[in-house]
């Protein structure tokens, strides 16, 4: 038999300490300024649209190719 090592340590976390920690990152973030966010917009409409087009180029060679063969 496979010994079943489950990690507990992660679950058992009092969950008023869970939120202070999810408070002290809370404060610690800014809004973004509109330059920033504009540069973020950009990398990530430029990444769905990479991840498109290498969709579609999948796509695109698992239905043309078969048909050649």
């Amino acid at each position: 038999m496979a010994d079943n090592k489950f990690n507990t340590d992660k679950i058992n976390v009092n969950p008023r300490q869970k939120l202070r920690s999810y408070l002290r990152v809370m404060k610690l973030t800014k809004k973004p300024s509109r330059d920033e966010f504009l540069m973020i917009a950009k990398v990530a409409g430029a990444g769905i649209l990479a991840a498109g087009f290498v969709g579609f180029v999948i796509y695109i060679l698992m239905t043309e190719i078969p048909q050649w063969v």
